[in-house]
């Protein structure tokens, strides 16, 4: 492949690296990470059309070739997007963008591959290097892709009408032909297309579970890597219910629910009205649907279909049984649920006059005292002895830490023990920093001192604006070092066992063991994990047929 060094006297006397592709050529640049290693960085290549206009809500087209060279020396377009931190409208509506970071650009062989899915709900995110900068990564022989995909109603906007080719999942469809993108090109960056391993937290973990069970990405990646997120999690599936009529209504729409009228009108709208928004009803809410857009069952199975059924149906099939999987999350990841509880503490008294709102949605009963029992299960298990109140905010946040995630992972590992050939490996991240557990911070401020919050464990693979640079000899280099020697390991081997798990045995999870695995915490440990006991009284909701 045509590489050609260009130096070039400029502030901070950048070098320069062009790249040659089939459909362009590109000019990216040597940057230094923040502990001074040298990569190769490429930022801002286009994988797909831009979304707009009449490709608005739909499945991405991929991108046009282009003349000249291109500069992709730094990028920081985040997609259209409601920000949680300042809740204002940013980004733009033409986002389909990647990054590619190479440690090296000639060795012997070409490098792993590994591709990053950001999480935050399907409504925030961005492949910039605010958020994922991969000075971690760049320790270690591997080539690393960030990318951009469409969120909240641009990305999951679903209607039935098949002519108007909407059915849902345009963002998760973003995410394919990101990965078709690194298939064909990856080569061109030193990248070995024979081995690829993708990889994401919550939103995007369970967007790495979609990745390996939809047909269209068969042969695309060889391993996944879910961290806090599975398809099993409720929030991971949104029906949507008229959903596009209530967002046309909320910005004025006054005509009939119908869909072609409906899309016409939101397809003229400003992107800024399309990701602020309000439709979710008090009874969807206390449902426990946490936003109105993200991926759902498709309104028709058409040709390019990421979810043809329910998820659960789909994993007995997927063709990622095939491919070795590591999963997992971290101690406490209902620590996300603080600000909510600290807002309406009154929620919390309330919820005994309405026992049934503990209860994953899909368990409720038809009659209502089959469903009180089944509640009453979880404020032994949860609870013990003590009544549910404001008093308890410890137990709310365990309660929900089994709702919204852990037990959706473990019922993904039971279905993996019953539909895979391939290893699944499980993890734990109990590190607890008292500094350095960014979400926990951003979540619960200085009331929680302690414990390790859902996506505290991006902090110890990802360099952002929150992070700063560390004594090498502290704890939390150390864990730096242990977490990105475990995923590169895994990317380059199908095994996480590593240098720095050398003193332990790692092993996949067997066929009558689905909670054995490795916790991390300021040590090493391979055991089972705590959460199994109040497993066995979660997976009781369930009638057996519908656990996995």
């Amino acid at each position: 492949y045509e590489r050609q060094l260009l130096k070039k006297d400029m502030a901070g006397d950048l070098e320069y690296q062009e790249i040659s592709l089939p459909v362009g050529r590109l000019r990216g640049c040597l940057r230094k990470t923040i502990y001074d290693e040298e990569y190769y960085n490429f930022e801002g290549i286009p994988y797909g059309q831009p979304p707009v206009g009449d490709l608005r809500f739909k499945a991405p087209l991929p991108a046009q070739p282009w003349t000249g060279v291109k500069d992709c020396l730094e990028f920081n377009v985040k997609p259209m997007q409601n920000s949680y931190l300042t809740g204002q409208v940013e980004g733009s509506e033409d986002c389909l963008y990647l990054n590619v970071y190479a440690k090296n650009l000639n060795t012997d062989k070409p490098l792993p591959v590994m591709v990053y899915l950001y999480g935050g709900g399907f409504a925030n995110g961005e492949a910039t290097k605010t958020l994922y900068s991969p000075d971690y990564f760049m320790q270690k022989n591997i080539v690393l892709v960030t990318l951009n995909y469409r969120l909240c109603s641009l990305g999951f906007l679903s209607v039935d009408d098949p002519s108007l080719q909407i059915p849902g999942n345009a963002g998760l469809k973003d995410q394919i032909l990101a990965l078709k993108w690194v298939k064909q090109y990856i080569k061109h960056f030193n990248g070995d297309p024979d081995n690829i391993t993708v990889f994401g937290v919550s939103a995007g973990g369970a967007s790495t579970h979609y990745m390996t069970s939809t047909p269209h990405t068969k042969g695309l990646f060889h391993k996944a890597i879910c961290m806090s997120g599975s398809m099993l999690n409720n929030w991971a599936n949104t029906p949507q219910k008229d959903h596009a009529y209530r967002l046309a209504k909320f910005n004025g729409y006054e005509g009939e629910n119908n869909d072609r009228d409906v899309v016409a009108f939101l397809q003229k709208l400003e992107p800024q009205k399309l990701v602020k928004h309000d439709i979710l009803t008090d009874q969807e809410r206390r449902d426990g649907i946490l936003f109105a857009f993200g991926p759902c069952v498709e309104s028709y199975v058409g040709e390019d279909c990421v979810i043809p059924e329910d998820p659960r149906e789909m994993l007995k099939s997927a063709w990622g049984n095939q491919i070795p999987i590591l999963m997992g999350g971290t101690a406490n990841e209902g620590y996300l649920m603080y600000p909510k509880l600290k807002m309406f503490p009154q929620a919390m008294n309330a919820i005994n006059n309405d026992l049934e709102r503990m209860l994953p949605a899909e368990v409720r009963e038809k009659d209502k005292e089959q469903s009180l029992i089944k509640a009453q299960r979880l404020v032994r298990t949860h609870f013990g002895a003590k009544t549910p109140s404001s008093e308890c905010i410890q137990e709310f946040l365990d309660l929900y830490g089994f709702k919204a995630f852990w037990h959706g992972f473990h019922r993904s590992l039971l279905s993996r023990l019953a539909y895979a050939k391939a290893p699944t490996y499980l993890y734990r991240f109990a590190f607890d920093s008292p500094t350095f557990n960014h979400h926990r911070k951003r979540f619960c401020g200085d009331d929680l001192l302690t414990g390790v919050a859902h996506a505290d464990d991006t902090s110890y693979i990802w360099y952002g604006y929150y992070a700063w640079k560390l004594d090498k000899t502290s704890k939390e280099y150390k864990t730096i070092e242990r977490m990105i020697d475990i995923f590169t390991t895994f990317a380059k081997t199908s095994d996480p066992n590593c240098e720095e798990t050398k003193n332990i045995t790692w092993l996949p999870l067997a066929y009558n063991e689905a909670n054995l695995g490795l916790i991390i915490s300021d040590e090493l440990n391979f055991e089972i994990i705590p959460e199994k006991e109040k497993f066995v009284v979660w997976d009781s909701l369930y009638e057996p047929n519908k656990l996995f």
